[in-house]
């Protein structure tokens, strides 16, 4: 019976793979869990123990985009990492970290621009924002840096032109340790601007340079 039921829980992870990809890029839910479940619940399958893992999930929404958006994706990623690049050139001095869906390549049509910055304190970068007279909303983001330790960060969010940016705001030692990443559990991928002109001239084995 075990042998009959293998190839069937197989072909059950694949289809719950495709459908986490297709929620992902064509309704932007970004929450791994989240994702899973909705998917489960659309392939009948509530209670399947055979989730897959969230680093497949991300191969599959790079697969998907390929697939079906093509040149179209293509071009709204370059349009992303070049207004990425504009904003950390524009806040130079909280030396900003491009990171996330932009970064990775999984962007969609819902990802806004998500970087890293590193202030004194974080009212450093709302006064940044108002001297220059941006418009922006706060919120908080829990990140998770051992396998237990959680913190909350304050985050602004503004719009440049048609692009939402979202800035995380770490204290400036906190260059020296990236939070984990939700994909993998391991360290955040984070890019300098030095590496997103590199991934914009089509150079992504220089992406991530050493931490610091």
């Amino acid at each position: 019976m075990a042998k009959q039921g293998a190839p069937r829980d197989q072909r059950m992870r694949q289809r719950l793979i495709q459908e986490c990809a297709r929620i992902m890029v064509e309704e932007g839910v970004r929450d791994y869990l989240v994702v899973k479940r909705k998917a489960a619940d659309r392939l009948n399958a509530p209670g399947t123990e055979n989730m897959p893992r969230n680093r497949e999930i991300q191969e599959a929404v790079l697969d998907y985009q390929r697939l079906f958006r093509g040149d179209r994706h293509a071009s709204h990623l370059r349009e992303l990492r070049e207004a990425a690049l504009e904003a950390m050139q524009f806040f130079a001095a909280f030396r900003p970290r491009l990171v996330g869906s932009v970064l990775d390549g999984t962007a969609s049509d819902w990802s806004d621009v998500n970087l890293h910055v590193f202030a004194d304190t974080p009212e450093d970068v709302a006064v940044f924002l108002m001297d220059r007279g941006i418009p922006f909303e706060t919120a908080e983001r829990r990140l998770r840096f051992n396998r237990d330790d959680w913190e909350f960060y304050p985050v602004y969010r503004f719009m440049a032109g048609d692009v939402p940016v979202d800035l995380t705001v770490f204290s400036g030692g906190g260059l020296r340790q990236a939070p984990r990443s939700p994909v993998d559990g391991q360290p955040m991928d984070r890019a300098n601007r030095d590496a997103v002109r590199q991934l914009l001239n089509g150079e992504p084995e220089l992406l991530v340079p050493p931490p610091g």
